[in-house]
């Protein structure tokens, strides 16, 4: 039961997250402010603005669901995210920031051309829009029943929208990154009480490892696993985070923030290591759960029921909160980068005959009409069997063909617009007929773990062979768009003259060290 004592802790946190957006948001007077907080961000803002933008109300109850009803495999996404950041650091992060871009679509377009710019401008802006943004209202709502259970979905999803509109609208990307910075540390701290009172209950650690299933401690599942089978996480799960991670406007914009390289890798490092806490602070507690509350009818209801059964007045309403602003955190991201995929990349920066503060308003106007569009559709993900699965499969039959352009182009200098543009056409078709085949009609019943690698295979077989059945690509403004060796051989040289504590290769060998103990542990 939800006391006033609650109502006030909310209220007052809420208003406080507002008003400090506010606050943020009076310099904003410049493109590159408003979008890029002016390419000023360190690394501690960067990593701890990316995990406020993953580790949002939408995994907090999409990882607690998931590990209620099929267990710890759902941790795969997690642990994964610490290699796919490394991979990122290494081969890909100095290109996109020395690029100078404002979104990954711009990126693209210097790599390719302006239609490949256009294909992925469209499909971020619908994945931000109907993934990102409607599941972060949706899971924040289904929280915010605890405090007015009579209210509709809708209606919850509306106020949250409209309370992240409230600063994002004005303040743009620094607004956006102060408030995460906050957000992070509450999140974390409601983890970790959720987490302390979670194993408390059901027995403490000892007793939770021997209650379990075995299959339900395990990371490695087999073949025919509902959850993720074994050969889905070695080839899927990478395909699906390297899209979220590398390419996604949402999470690569506060890469793109960084005032320089250093900055970035070692921002985007300091995520990865967030990442493995995600174990005990979000999954496990699922776990507890299910031996607490075996016969809970959705799964999606586990987080918010944990709050509600074990933790006292005034903490609840804390918890509550911050469960509140950090859907606020995770709309609010999904809302700036929208409004600067529309932007830069939709409309155009020529389209403003070079009035920076035309821009940004069109900015702020693009930003209402997202957030018109994700507070229709977030309700909807209720008929959804759980959020997890919703977020995943999307992406699975989506993202493949930009997973391809983009891992082809970066080691690949033949490869040229006109194959890339032919991966988008029939990549993209490929993907909506196999979705209709095994997702909606269910004439097949593939995962959606091995739908994201057979897709790729198709995508990348495209776009090697329309590449080489067309000329090599000669565009000058793409050449330090690629990896290479001669590259990593100077960088080398470079870092054998910093300490090693400041070495992010040492930082990364670090962080896959711990990562592999945590994945041999619950093998």
């Amino acid at each position: 039961m939800i006391s006033v004592i609650d109502w006030l802790v909310v209220g007052l946190y809420v208003a406080g997250i507002v008003a400090y957006g506010l606050f943020s948001s009076r310099r904003n007077t410049s493109p590159e402010d408003y979008f890029l907080a002016s390419r000023s961000a360190g690394w501690l803002t960067i990593g701890l603005a990316l995990i406020a933008s993953n580790i949002s109300s939408t995994a907090l109850v999409g990882l607690a669901g998931a590990a209620y009803a099929y267990g710890v495999s759902v941790y795969n996404y997690e642990w994964s995210a610490a290699v796919i950041l490394v991979f990122y650091c290494i081969f890909f992060l100095p290109q996109v920031l020395t690029s100078r871009v404002y979104t990954m679509p711009e990126f693209l377009e210097r790599r390719y051309d302006a239609r490949a710019r256009l294909w992925l401008a469209c499909l971020t802006l619908f994945l931000s829009v109907f993934v990102d943004g409607a599941g972060a209202l949706y899971s924040g709502s289904i929280v915010c029943r605890m405090l007015i259970p009579t209210a509709p979905l809708w209606v919850l999803s509306l106020a949250l929208a409209s309370l992240a509109a409230a600063y994002t609208v004005a303040g743009g990307l620094r607004a956006v990154l102060r408030t995460e910075v906050v957000q992070a540390g509450v999140l974390l701290t409601g983890a970790v009480v959720i987490a302390c009172f979670s194993f408390l209950r059901a027995g403490g650690w000892h007793e939770v490892m021997a209650s379990a299933s075995p299959a339900s401690l395990s990371l490695i599942r087999p073949a025919d696993d509902p959850s993720v089978p074994w050969p889905g996480l070695v080839f899927g799960v990478p395909l699906l985070g390297f899209y979220y991670w590398c390419s996604n406007q949402v999470i690569v914009q506060r890469i793109l923030s960084a005032r320089n390289a250093d900055e970035g890798r070692s921002g985007a490092l300091f995520a990865g290591l967030l990442k493995l806490p995600v174990l005990f602070l979000m999954v496990l507690p699922g776990v507890c759960a299910f031996l607490l509350f075996p016969s809970v009818g959705r799964s999606d209801l586990i987080y918010p029921t944990l709050i509600g059964a074990f933790l006292p007045h005034g903490l609840s309403g804390f918890l509550l909160a911050g469960f509140v602003v950090a859907t606020m955190t995770a709309v609010a991201s999904m809302l700036n980068s929208a409004s600067t995929l529309i932007t830069m990349d939709l409309v155009g920066p020529k389209r403003f005959l070079g009035s920076g503060q035309k821009m940004v308003s069109f900015g702020r106007l693009s930003t209402a009409l997202c957030l018109v569009v994700s507070t229709v559709w977030a309700p909807q993900i209720e008929r959804m069997p759980s959020l997890w699965q919703y977020l995943q499969a999307v992406l699975a039959y989506a993202v493949p063909p930009v997973v391809a352009a983009f891992v082809v182009g970066l080691f690949w200098r033949r490869a040229n617009a006109t194959g890339a543009n032919a991966t988008f056409l029939v990549g993209s078709l490929c993907g909506a007929v196999l979705l209709l085949v095994n997702g909606v009609l269910h004439l097949t019943h593939l995962h959606f773990l091995y739908v994201a690698p057979i897709l790729f295979t198709i995508d990348v077989a495209i776009l090697v062979a329309v590449s080489l059945r067309w000329p090599a690509p000669d565009k000058p403004e793409s050449a330090g768009l690629h990896w290479s060796l001669a590259t990593f051989r100077a960088e080398s040289a470079r870092l054998a003259l910093v300490p090693a504590w400041r070495n992010y290769r040492w930082q990364a060998a670090v962080l896959l060290l711990l990562t592999a103990l945590i994945v041999w542990e619950f093998r």
